[in-house]
């Protein structure tokens, strides 16, 4: 993952934080739930390309 991948992640998870906070303090349960779903998506983004990354887990822990 690029350097403007994660910076794009990160960007999608603190609307999404800004919108959840919004809908929680003006009432707006669409706005909470949608702010929800953006950071839930940049959080799994992220975990996927940590774990596609791993120099540890290279398919060969079975072989030991």
């Amino acid at each position: 993952m690029s350097i403007f991948d994660r910076a794009k992640n990160k960007a999608e998870e603190l609307l999404g934080r800004a919108e959840e906070l919004y809908g929680e303090s003006h009432g707006d349960a669409a706005a909470t739930v949608a702010g929800e779903a953006h950071v839930q998506k940049a959080e799994a983004e992220e975990e996927l390309e940590r774990g596609q990354h791993r120099p540890d887990d290279e398919g060969t822990a079975a072989a030991r």
